[in-house]
């Protein structure tokens, strides 16, 4: 799958409607089963809500598209949220529309502005982000030569994910593929061909505005998509 745009985590928010009471939900998830474990989950949770309405769209060409009204009028609920999903061109995704009724029918033009907008705020609390493929890199590097080799890879903001220290520096990164030209012959110019790279595994991590967020795979916020790949 090419870079495409998602959600980072799981959000939710939630907004009154003529006395309704409407909870959005957005979960980041990478196949079929995922996204039916989480609206089980949510269902669960709010089991004594009067809806809890769902989309997701899956894959790369979005070709896994579902919804549900669960009990609200045809069309009025499901398609509405699965409509913003669609419009934000977002894929991977998941929302559930959670509603407990508040005694006053919102009509049907009502009920289609209410999902609509329990959608957004779901996917916003959720944070769209631009998903972009990073490859592990690492290579061996002399300790006289560490110095020189921080101050380029600062200087063309490559992202050094750690620094091990043996006999000699084990550094490992996160580079985009169009990027693994450049390190390469980076590597080689500074360690005079004597230091070959590795690359690893590629993964999807999360940015915005360029920049990644939460890309530590320490931190709990984090949502990586791993792609195993031969070395």
């Amino acid at each position: 799958m090419s870079d495409y745009k998602s959600v980072h985590k799981m959000g939710r928010d939630e907004i009154i409607i003529n006395k309704s009471r409407f909870i959005g939900t957005a979960c980041p998830v990478e196949t079929e089963e995922e996204a039916l474990e989480f609206i089980d989950k949510i269902k669960k949770e709010f089991k004594d809500a009067t809806h809890n309405v769902y989309a997701y769209v899956i894959g790369e060409n979005s070709n896994i598209q579902r919804f549900s009204d669960d009990g609200e009028p045809s069309g009025t609920a499901g398609m509405p949220v699965l409509n913003v999903i669609k419009q934000e061109n977002i894929k991977n995704a998941a929302v559930v529309v959670t509603r407990y009724f508040g005694g006053v029918l919102l009509g049907a033009g009502g009920l289609v502005r209410a999902y609509t907008k329990g959608s957004k705020i779901a996917l916003e609390s959720g944070i769209i982000v631009d998903k972009k493929l990073f490859y592990d890199v690492s290579f061996k590097l002399d300790y006289t030569l560490l110095g020189k080799m921080d101050n380029e890879l600062m200087k063309n903001n490559f992202i050094i994910v750690d620094k091990i220290y043996k006999e000699q520096v084990i550094i490992k990164l996160i580079v985009k593929i169009e990027e693994l030209e450049s390190i390469r012959a980076l590597v080689g110019e500074i360690a005079s061909g004597k230091s070959e790279i590795s690359v690893g595994q590629a993964a999807y991590y999360s940015t915005k505005n360029g920049k990644i967020i939460g890309w530590l795979l320490s931190l709990p916020w984090i949502h990586v998509s791993v792609i195993p790949m031969n070395k």
